[in-house]
């Protein structure tokens, strides 16, 4: 009997993970992804052109949902709380 429920619980889990919303635009200077999830922005990718190789790529992050974003030097950044209620 656990057995079957440790199988039954394991894919429920694998769906409760997050999944943003990504848009992109290219302007020729640098292509822009914007993330979002429940509609709620909060993060935009900048990737200036040549960036992926230079190390260039930066995020600008809202991390509590007041609009003020900052900028983050990481490869990648988490969904904030705030935009996951509903």
């Amino acid at each position: 009997m656990t057995l079957l429920l440790g199988a039954v619980s394991l894919p429920v889990l694998a769906q409760s993970a997050v999944q943003p919303e990504i848009t992109s635009q290219h302007d020729g200077q640098r292509t822009i992804d914007e993330y979002r999830v429940n509609g709620k922005l909060y993060a935009i990718r900048v990737v200036p052109t040549g960036g992926e190789d230079k190390g260039a790529i930066y995020f600008l992050y809202d991390d509590n949902g007041d609009g003020d974003f900052r900028r983050v030097d990481a490869s990648s950044v988490p969904v904030p709380k705030w935009v996951q209620s509903e």
